[in-house]
């Protein structure tokens, strides 16, 4: 039995491993990945690596073996997802694993923003395979925010369609801790765990935390979203995205990302890492 993280070098996928082999022998963790080199890193640590390309089903063939945990980080490529899991899945039913966590989205059924849509057709998918499952319902990364600090500064301003929405953020590494503590522990099978921040902000509050970081004015403009599309459209982001960013603040305005469940502190064994800590961390790499 193998621990096998699909999408191993995705920015989420690098953390789980990351967080695995701090509790697991590395010849007990398995990345899946499709470009070999960019796993050099990892095979060079004793982690097994399995090249597979989620658009090749073929490919997905000998992924996994009987017996193996399987976490599969949901894609990147808005719109293709919902093939590119199938495949995963049929593969893993094939091979018999004996565990198959999805990371999904907060509200999973629930969820009635456009970017929920795959991660419930996926979810849908995996109950009906048959497959032993725990699905990881991820909210807002925090990094969403703070990966755009730079655009924030430059124009002194948070710029969104979310009114006073609130959002129940949490870091990457938080999610990640969750999803190595599911695969390497017991009890999961089954599970729908709502994973968010202990803490939900709004935006205007971001906005101040930033401001407390930099010293600087910063401000929180709520725009209409025919408006936001503008904006995003006319800082090079393609339509179809910046409609997607535009309808997940739409969500947000709705409270659909506000959940504080308490389900990813419980996983992780900790408090999730709180909003200016993570603001500070990136005021200090920039």
């Amino acid at each position: 039995m193998s621990i096998v993280v699909a999408g191993a070098t995705g920015e989420l996928g690098r953390l789980v491993v990351e967080e695995l082999l701090t509790t697991v022998d590395a010849g007990e963790v398995v990345a899946v990945v499709r470009d070999e080199e960019k796993a050099a890193p990892l095979a060079a640590r004793g982690v097994e690596v399995r090249v597979a390309d989620y658009d090749r089903p073929e490919s997905l063939k000998d992924a996994f073996r009987a017996g193996d945990r399987v976490l599969l980080i949901s894609g990147s490529a808005v719109g293709k997802r919902v093939p590119q899991h199938a495949a995963v899945i049929d593969a893993a039913v094939a091979a018999g694993v004996a565990q198959f966590a999805y990371t999904g989205v907060l509200g999973g059924p629930e969820a009635d923003f456009r970017l929920a849509d795959e991660h419930r057709a996926t979810e849908r998918l995996i109950l009906d395979s048959g497959l032993p499952y725990t699905f990881l319902r991820n909210g807002w990364y925090t990094e969403n925010y703070t990966a755009n600090l730079g655009q924030v500064l430059a124009h002194g301003a948070v710029v969104a369609n979310a009114g006073d929405g609130r959002i129940a953020s949490a870091t990457r590494a938080d999610f990640a801790a969750a999803a190595a503590a599911v695969l390497t522990g017991e009890g999961h099978l089954g599970a729908a765990y709502e994973l968010s921040g202990d803490v939900a902000w709004s935006l205007a509050e971001y906005a101040a935390v930033v401001s407390a970081a930099t010293g600087r004015e910063i401000a929180y403009r709520n725009v209409p979203a025919a408006v936001h599309q503008e904006i995003l459209t006319g800082a090079g982001v393609p339509e179809f995205f910046a409609s997607i960013l535009v309808d997940v603040d739409e969500a947000i305005a709705r409270g659909r990302l506000a959940l504080t469940s308490g389900d990813l502190a419980r996983l992780i064994g900790r408090p999730t890492t709180p909003l200016a800590e993570t603001v500070s961390a990136a005021v200090a790499r920039a």
